[in-house]
């Protein structure tokens, strides 16, 4: 089992991609992470989290943001229960879709299109992840474009040091089931790993319809890794490495929530109107790294990568020409509206469902060469990169309407292929970064500073015009340049206590064709971090100024105006506090390990006053709380632990929050009150290759509002337990 500094979130990195790994013929298999080379976490001048192998381990989690829970800082709004298309920000960046924060899988942007289309609808498959690094503060400036709240970047399954084989099977409640299984091994020269991930869930909520359909989902996802490495005899080590990878989703999911009423008296019923509402998609992952290191003071790393991305969301849109959120906030008003939602015979025409058809890819080159050297007293690692990249987004997209006959849906009138929206998106890129890391005496200081280019492009072509063969009817261009700074430092007191503070600015660069400023801030840290080896513990004060916060309409945030529309918030304060700590008792052969992370948010508030009609803002007067962002989050795990057996609990809380901007007494229909929810998981382990588990998400099946927009009341998981083998050869 691991101490307690390898089982929490370890604190870790800092600010250094200065850190590429220091790559030798000793320790060839290696995955290119944001962190790098391995420091005393102690040292670490900035907030930045970890959660390794180890810790992922604890509660084996296929949902990211169950995972998440255990980073302070993090904020998670729910959606489908599974966890498949995440709405992740970090210190009030904005949660919608992960689009204000940086994703990287294996340091490579994942996103669909990060710059021109950050939403992320695709994301990567947990299961398959062998640790997760959360950057905050100035570490996120090597990362970019947006360093407003910070990075994500996930780790991939890395290829074994010798032939190994795992396979670990869970079968569950709702009619799951998941197989997770990779086989690689390490050679003197040639090194791979093939694995792969199988899942479907029926899903836990039901479609009051005659059909009954499924809720839930299918995945399919492969991955395959090969290595070629240098001749172990030569003077400068050099590895080629290629990844493919491939996943197939399907889930039966909708926008559509219900209405208070129903949801108090069945949070788990899905409306008629909703059968049939899917979402099919296709990802494609292509990158190949090649490392030099000659074995004195300096490596590189050059990295190709591409991402193809194809999805159609088939669902429900609206009702006899009204939007959902209007039926679903004033069902008096639209009873009629309502009642053909629930399966009540209709006119023709009265329901339109619209095929969210989008294709994306995302390509690019980005290097990295780091220098340690000596500078007087000082030791310096001084690292510098670029990345160019260009990426696309293509929305072709048709409208079906229907008639509702005793809840059943009867097609009558089919759409033109792009006859609702037919327009492409693109960006181009060049991004340059410098940063170093300085030890001087008891001083760490982390120095950088990133240079964005980006031309952004949208073409509009006629919804009559399916072709495109009379070219675009309107043109839109923009273009952004910015230099980002950062510097974080760290005084170490004495061999426990260590200070640490940092500045940055925050940037998020505007959509293609925005008439809105771009997003700016000035993000201050500060902080103690004491660890005596039993007794850890860290507490920061995190501070965002913000000159101008900018708001994008998107399908999940029920937002006015067409789709991808940016508006202007003016000046907003997000502050607060992240505290985090651990110990563990030795009682005899068992251990009790006890962490806790809480996120206090002391402010999150408009400074300006201003009228807007997206959603989520609305009119906005001096002093409105930002949406979706609670005062108070807390988690706290501990556990019973063995050599052949463990038990671990979670206790997670979220503090009420706004669904929209405002102040004052919580409105229940703009609010999502404050939960607590309990998951659990115990293993027992029959050998050193055979161990068996009962995993219980969920555990007191609390019942609670997950998500209000864009349109009703969605649940969030109930009470969920499957039962694990795991085989390790």
């Amino acid at each position: 089992m691991s101490s307690l500094r390898g089982r929490r979130s370890a604190l870790a990195i800092a600010v250094l991609a200065a850190s590429l790994p220091a790559y030798s013929q000793d320790a060839p298999i290696d995955n290119i992470t944001i962190i790098g080379r391995a420091v005393d976490v102690a040292d670490v001048p900035g907030s930045a989290h970890v959660l390794d192998a180890e810790a992922l381990e604890i509660f084996n989690d296929t949902d990211i943001m169950r995972v998440l829970r255990a980073v302070p800082g993090v904020y998670l709004q729910e959606e489908d229960g599974f966890g498949l298309r995440p709405n992740i920000g970090i210190r009030g960046s904005g949660l919608d879709r992960s689009a204000r924060i940086a994703l990287l899988e294996d340091g490579v942007l994942i996103a669909p299109a990060p710059y021109s289309s950050p939403s992320a609808y695709y994301f990567p498959t947990q299961r398959r992840m062998s640790s997760l690094e959360v950057l905050k503060g100035p570490a996120s400036v090597v990362v970019g474009p947006r360093t407003t709240g910070g990075a994500l970047n996930m780790i991939s399954t890395p290829i074994p040091t010798e032939f190994a084989a795992n396979v670990d099977l869970r079968v569950g409640e709702h009619s799951s089931y998941d197989v997770h299984a990779n086989i690689g091994n390490a050679g003197e020269r040639v090194s791979w790993l093939l694995e792969t991930v199988q899942g479907r869930s029926d899903g836990f909520m039901h479609v009051d319809s005659p059909l009954d359909g499924d809720t839930g989902f299918d995945i399919e996802d492969y991955v395959g890794k090969l290595q070629i490495d240098s001749d172990p005899g030569s003077d400068i080590y050099q590895s080629l490495r290629v990844k493919l990878g491939y996943t197939d989703q399907t889930s039966e999911q909708t926008y559509l929530g219900l209405t208070a009423e129903d949801f108090n008296a069945d949070p788990l019923m899905r409306y008629a109107a909703t059968e049939g509402d899917v979402l099919v998609s296709e990802h494609e992952q292509y990158q190949v790294d090649y490392v030099v290191d000659p074995g004195n003071n300096w490596r590189a790393t050059v990295t190709a990568y591409r991402n193809d991305f194809e999805r159609n969301w088939y669902k429900l849109q609206s009702v006899n020409g009204t939007g959902l959120n209007s039926v679903l906030t004033d069902p008096e008003t639209y009873a009629t509206e309502l009642s053909w939602l629930k399966g009540t015979t209709s006119p023709d025409d009265a329901i339109s469902k619209r095929a969210n058809n989008r294709s994306y890819y995302s390509q690019g080159i980005q290097a990295e060469v780091q220098w340690d050297f000596g500078f007087a007293e000082a030791e310096v690692a001084l690292n510098a990169g670029l990345r160019l990249h260009e990426d696309e987004e293509d929305r072709f997209q048709h409208q079906n309407s229907y008639r509702m006959e005793d809840g059943l849906l009867v097609v009558t009138t089919a759409g033109a292929g792009g006859s609702q929206t037919n327009r492409v998106s693109d960006a181009s890129a060049q991004a340059y970064f410098v940063n170093a890391e300085i030890r001087a005496g008891r001083w760490i200081l982390t120095p950088g500073v990133r240079v964005e280019n980006v031309d952004l492009r949208r073409f509009d072509y006629s919804t009559a015009d399916p072709g495109r063969e009379q070219g675009p009817t309107r043109v839109r261009r923009n273009s952004v340049s910015t230099t980002i700074p950062g510097l974080g430092a760290l005084y170490r007191i004495n061999d426990e206590w260590r200070l640490l503070a940092g500045v940055h600015k925050g940037y998020n660069p505007p959509g293609p064709g925005s008439s809105a400023d771009e997003e700016s801030s000035v993000n201050i840290e500060a902080g103690a971090r004491y660890d005596n080896g039993a007794l850890s513990f860290e507490g920061i004060y995190f501070h965002n100024d913000y000159d101008n916060l900018v708001g994008t309409v998107t399908e999940s945030t029920g937002g006015g105006g067409d789709i991808g529309d940016q508006y202007d918030g003016g000046e907003v304060k997000v502050a607060g506090f992240e505290l985090s700590g651990g110990y563990e008792w030795n009682i005899g052969q068992v251990r009790l390990p006890l962490n806790v992370e809480y996120t206090w948010t002391t402010d999150a508030e408009f400074r300006s006053a201003f009228e807007s009609n997206f959603d989520p803002w609305g009119d906005v007067e001096v002093g409105d709380e930002l949406p979706y962002i609670p005062e108070h989050q807390v988690r706290a795990s501990t556990g019973l632990e063995a050599d052949r057996w463990r038990v671990n609990l979670a206790a997670n809380y979220l503090g009420q929050l706004r669904t929209r901007a405002g102040q004052g007494a919580f409105d229940p229909a703009e609010s999502i009150d404050s939960r607590l929810v309990w998951d659990a998981m115990a293993s027992w382990r029959f050998s050193d290759r055979l161990s068996a588990y009962l995993k219980i998400d969920n555990l007191f099946d609390e019942t609670y509002i997950a998500a209000r927009r864009p349109a009703g009341e969605r649940p969030g998981l109930p009470r969920t337990g499957y039962l694990g083998l795991t085989y390790r050869l």
